[in-house]
């Protein structure tokens, strides 16, 4: 892109109600991210009301997450091509509406298809909010805004169960749905006034094979990281899952490379920019949500504490996320330090903090506090600066497609980190735990347990194993900043002396 194509794309970026238009963005994006932390307090009450066996707790968990991350890239496209403003209103639209239907669900097999209708919608929004923010905000507020961006995340881990609690002791558990209702409405009254419409120029046709194929591999390796834990790696359900998702996969990328106007262009994946950040964001997102999946039960299993109670002792994490970003600590850190140094620099304090909570948890609360506080200095520092990068070695007319890359690795490392370091800790409990109680689980080792002796080894035996994976998890949060931050490097570096010459 010239000088001045970019200058005629950051010309409208000083939008004079731009800061609103964020928080609208946030609004939306918060909408979707409560409602998957919210669903997991209402497992018993499913469970209790509508008669749901465990698979079908499993699909309604399931079914969202597959749909959404298969359609990512096919939904980021469809923005650039169409308006992300109107695919942004689609979005809220459709979640709305499949909110509505998962309230008044009377059965398992409705509320499933319901979730899978709100996939549709948290797809759009997931890959249309952040292009938006990338349009409105020029490089000067760029990271700032996306920090914030950002930050809804942590406030949708921490505030989703909070609000679950809440609501199921006053209402019956539909209403855990209906409650995305009002705020769909608001957030489309206001995107329609005030979100500007922001589309690619291209009048090329639509690569609808190249949509077919991401969306069916994609939707069958996530599958297979989502189902491997339970059914086991080697079964033969998650081995056909994955070799058939890997080899559509094959197919559409050598679609993309031979069509004119590809929907993801492979190029990009020749930037060492992009491969840097690209590289940080699944680590960094295979240590968080495997860390944090662990940590709930360290909470109750080895310290002792009720679910609330492990709910409300994991804030800290992302309280220090959204206190550093609205501050903008992360947003004047990085001119500072640079992309590499502040990815680098942030990806280090979550593994040492993931490392604190490893070593120091197993004693009590205090290490495990500190431990999240340093993880969560480290997300704040890190998270904006990888997005901004992946999202800055995208033509800003791809912005939709970017977002929709960012989100794609996002779900894939949180589904790796909770099954890889799920599986370290599960063979590290295994060897441990004595032979005749069986492994299967810590609950069930315990029941079958005779003699306090023999539960004090199990537990002990579940504490070693949790301690073992959150260092696994620390050392690969560790190698990904490594990583990432030596090839952003050698991008600037070349940068500079393309520049130069």
């Amino acid at each position: 892109m010239t000088a001045t194509a970019a200058e005629n794309h950051t010309a409208p970026a000083r939008h004079p109600q731009r800061w609103l238009i964020l928080g609208v963005i946030c609004l939306a994006q918060l909408t979707v991210l409560l409602d998957n932390t919210v669903l997991s307090v209402a497992i018993p009450s499913l469970t209790r009301e509508l008669h749901a066996s465990t698979a079908d707790i499993q699909w309604m968990i399931n079914a969202y997450s597959l749909v959404q991350s298969g359609l990512l890239l096919t939904a980021g496209n469809a923005a650039d091509r169409y308006g992300r403003k109107k695919l942004l209103t689609a979005g809220l639209a459709l979640f709305g509406i499949g909110s509505l239907a998962a309230g008044l669900a009377q059965s398992s097999a409705q509320l499933i298809a319901a979730r899978a209708g709100m996939g549709i919608g948290g797809a759009l929004l997931m890959t249309t909010t952040l292009a938006v923010v990338v349009q409105t905000f020029d490089d000067s507020e760029r990271v700032k805004a996306i920090g914030i961006w950002s930050t809804v995340s942590s406030l949708g881990f921490a505030a989703g169960p909070l609000v679950g609690g809440v609501m199921l002791d006053h209402f019956w558990w539909g209403a855990i749905f209906l409650i995305n209702i009002p705020v769909a409405v608001i957030g489309l009254v206001a995107v329609l006034a005030l979100v500007p419409e922001s589309k690619s120029k291209e009048g090329d046709r639509p690569d609808l094979l190249g949509a077919v194929l991401s969306t069916i591999g994609m939707t069958a390796v996530v599958y297979a990281i989502i189902s491997g834990p339970d059914h086991g790696w080697t079964s033969g359900q998650v081995l056909l899952s994955a070799s058939v998702g890997s080899a559509v996969l094959g197919l559409f990328v050598a679609w993309e490379l031979r069509i004119p106007y590809p929907m993801l262009d492979m190029h990009f994946f020749r930037n060492q920019r992009f491969i840097g950040a690209v590289a940080g964001a699944i680590l960094v997102a295979f240590g968080m949500s495997g860390s944090l999946f662990l940590l709930t039960q360290h909470l109750q299993f080895v310290l002792g504490y009720g679910p609330l109670d492990a709910g409300l002792r994991t804030a800290p994490l992302a309280v220090t996320v959204i206190v550093l970003n609205l501050t903008g600590v992360g947003a004047r850190l990085l001119p500072k330090l640079g992309t590499p140094g502040t990815i680098a620099g942030g990806m280090a304090l979550v593994a040492a903090g993931l490392a604190a909570i490893a070593v120091l948890g197993a004693d009590g609360y205090g290490g495990m506090l500190l431990g999240l506080i340093v993880m969560g200095a480290g997300v704040a520092l890190s998270m904006p600066a990888m997005a901004n990068a992946i999202m800055s070695a995208i033509p800003p007319e791809k912005a939709g497609v970017g977002a929709g890359i960012n989100g794609t690795l996002a779900e894939c490392g949180n589904g790796l980190g909770v099954a890889v370091l799920g599986a370290v800790l599960n063979s590290r409990f295994a060897a441990l735990v004595p032979a005749a109680v069986g492994a299967a689980s810590l609950p069930a080792a315990l029941a079958a347990a005779e003699g306090e002796a023999e539960r004090l080894r199990i537990s002990d035996a579940f504490a070693s194993g949790l301690e073992t994976s959150q260092l696994v998890g620390a050392v690969a949060v560790l190698v990904g900043g490594v990583l990432a931050a030596l090839l952003l490097r050698r991008a600037e570096r070349a940068d500079s002396s393309a520049g130069a010459a």
